[in-house]
């Protein structure tokens, strides 16, 4: 270990910083978040610091660098592009025994600015110690993507909780479950986010009534139409967190392989080999683990609130006071158009769109006048085996048997397959497609000639 990584308090303490350009201010910003007395020297400044003197949150000296400017500073940060410049100040500055930086140069720094994750107060930073910078970057990407934007408050409230927590628990096993439990509560986390007094102090008051080994609950997650990588980064979170993860058909391998590896899975999906898991046993399940003090994500292709039966298992939980919460996910409409060049909606052809399933109850009929109506486009799921009935409706109330139609077969996914047409034509479209497919009808789709981005099929 070349360098030895240390957080300063910076509050209040003089710092100095050589250099007026884009990169200077960069570092600028930085040191003023962390509350630093700032003086900046250079010949020229750019005009944020001109602002930033205007609200006198710094000092500016105009001028060349003189040793003068070292006198009582407690860290210095060399970023003008002249390196003769630079040298000079980290020079003065370690005769002075001053910490200094110097940009885009770590051999002649005594100290180096790493990529910053900003949770305030939990903060992450990384460094490849001046060797690959770019790398250290593209960590402190992936690193945000993972840590929830709340977690700053989250960690300032368990400050606030920290003597509770020690006059409830006397074991520090007892205290390190209840911060696992309180760590990991997504609803909590949310109303501490949302600055929900109310909410916090109802959910905090249940953490400490239950037993410290009980962590049931059930959040049900979209995970996507297919494409790992239009999972959000939320869903994301909460299934690297499950201990029993409850997925269907439409769950790729790819999003599956995020989860945690001692986590348990359970297939309730209809699969060639496989029997379909009926509704009210895919209820029963969620129930029981979350009845054994279990953290259970129920994941669902697309989005579970549109066609996905979610609001059914939820009220299950509810009836058996399960606590429970909704993480939405892209739903197939929306990420299979988007994929296939489809616009859903566009001011020139179509106001709206409707979400149809093409299976209904026994019995249920669907509007095909309101249906039939111009300016929408019309979007079914699971609608292959009914696209003789849907062409059939739809031209006999009225929709013009020249409608452009798709059918948009894996769609987001590297198998995906466009086959596009005539409303006239979509019963024999739908036997060169296999499920899951989507079906689309609209003047919209004509556009997909200009708009496809995705793949030629």
């Amino acid at each position: 270990m070349d360098y030895l990584p240390l957080f300063c308090k910076l509050e209040n303490r003089d710092c100095l910083l050589v250099g007026g350009g884009e990169i200077a201010e960069r570092k600028a910003r930085l040191l003023l978040e962390a509350g630093a007395k700032l003086t900046v020297n250079a010949l020229e400044f750019t005009q944020q610091f001109l602002c930033w003197q205007e609200q006198k949150q710094l000092v500016l000296v105009q001028g060349e660098f003189i040793t003068q400017l070292l006198d009582n500073k407690w860290l210095v940060i060399a970023a003008t592009d002249c390196p003769q410049t630079n040298q000079q100040v980290s020079t003065e500055s370690e005769k002075r025994r001053i910490f200094c930086n110097v940009v885009d140069s770590p051999k002649g720094a005594s100290f180096i600015m790493p990529s910053i994750i900003d949770r305030s107060p939990i903060m992450v930073a990384i460094s490849s110690e001046g060797h690959a910078p770019v790398l250290a970057r593209l960590l402190r990407e992936k690193l945000e993507a993972i840590l929830p934007q709340n977690i700053g408050k989250l960690a300032k409230y368990a400050g606030y909780l920290r003597n509770k927590v020690k006059a409830t628990y006397q074991s520090m096993t007892e205290r390190r479950r209840f911060w696992e439990k309180l760590f990991t509560h997504d609803r909590l986390a949310q109303a501490v986010a949302n600055n929900d007094s109310e909410n916090v102090e109802r959910l905090t008051n249940q953490l400490f009534a239950e037993p410290v080994d009980y962590r049931g609950e059930v959040v049900l997650v979209g995970a996507g139409p297919g494409d790992p990588g239009l999972l959000t980064l939320k869903g994301l979170q909460q299934i690297q967190q499950a201990d029993i993860i409850v997925y269907d058909r439409l769950v790729s391998n790819e999003i599956m392989n995020l989860a945690r590896r001692d986590a348990q899975r359970i297939f309730v999906g209809k699969r060639p080999g496989f029997h379909c898991v009926p509704q009210e046993q895919i209820n029963q399940i969620l129930l029981e683990q979350a009845q054994k003090g279990l953290r259970v994500v129920r994941l669902k292709g697309g989005d579970p609130f549109i066609f996905g039966r979610g609001g059914e298992e939820l009220e299950t939980l509810f009836n058996a006071n399960i606590p429970f919460s909704v993480i939405p996910g892209i739903t197939a409409a929306s990420g299979c158009s988007a994929y296939s060049g489809i616009p859903l909606t566009h001011r020139d052809y179509a106001h709206s769109v409707r979400l149809i399933t093409g299976h209904l109850k026994d019995g249920t009929q669907l509007d095909w006048h309101s249906l039939a109506a111009e300016k929408q486009t019309l979007v079914f799921y699971m609608g292959l085996s009914q696209a003789e009935n849907i062409k059939a409706n739809l031209i006999k109330h009225g929709m013009n048997g020249d409608t452009p139609v798709a059918i948009v077969e894996e769609g987001t996914t590297t198998k995906q397959k466009v086959i596009d047409g005539l409303l006239s034509e979509l019963d024999e479209l739908a036997l060169q497609a296999c499920s899951p497919s989507l079906i689309i009808v609209g003047p919209v789709v004509a556009l997909r000639e200009k708009l496809n981005w995705f793949s030629h099929n």
